[in-house]
């Protein structure tokens, strides 16, 4: 192989691995935003609980409270 063959080579390399970065990067995108969405789902949920929780309580007893784990 030539030097030109070589480099040329070497520069589609680089192309193709740049593609393959830049469509990970999509995808780590979308994923977040998906987590993001869950986080935000979940926290209503909790909301949600809590009041329900707080509700049916009696006056003698105080309402539960959801703990957060780490």
């Amino acid at each position: 192989m030539g030097v030109t063959d070589k480099l040329w080579d070497a520069v589609t390399t680089v192309i193709k691995m740049n593609d393959k970065v830049e469509r990970m990067a999509a995808s780590m995108v979308t994923q977040q935003q998906k987590i993001e969405s869950l986080t935000e789902r979940v926290i209503r949920l909790e909301t949600a609980l809590e009041i329900a929780m707080s509700r049916s309580g009696s006056a003698e007893k105080p309402a539960r409270r959801i703990t957060h784990k780490d």
